[in-house]
């Protein structure tokens, strides 16, 4: 038999909120749930996604394991 009054409160329709507009609603045991980011306005799911290498991490990641050929490097 499960112990009673253990358990946190449910609420089955709690609100998500994201810049101080509700963008859905879940069951949590928190009645407000504050967040910044969701898939309503994440570059990943809106498509606005950039790559950015700004510091060159790939070719220094190809370079200390010598996977970088001679060709890439004039190129530069």
């Amino acid at each position: 038999m499960p112990k009673a009054d253990i358990h946190p409160e449910w609420y089955p329709e709690a609100k998500v909120i994201c810049n101080g507009e509700v963008v859905m609603t879940v069951g949590s045991t928190q009645p407000e749930i504050n967040v910044d980011v969701w898939s309503g306005n994440h570059p990943f799911y809106t498509g606005t996604q950039k790559m950015i290498d700004t510091e060159g991490r790939v070719d220094r990641f190809l370079r200390k394991y010598g996977m970088l050929s001679s060709t890439s490097d004039d190129q530069k």
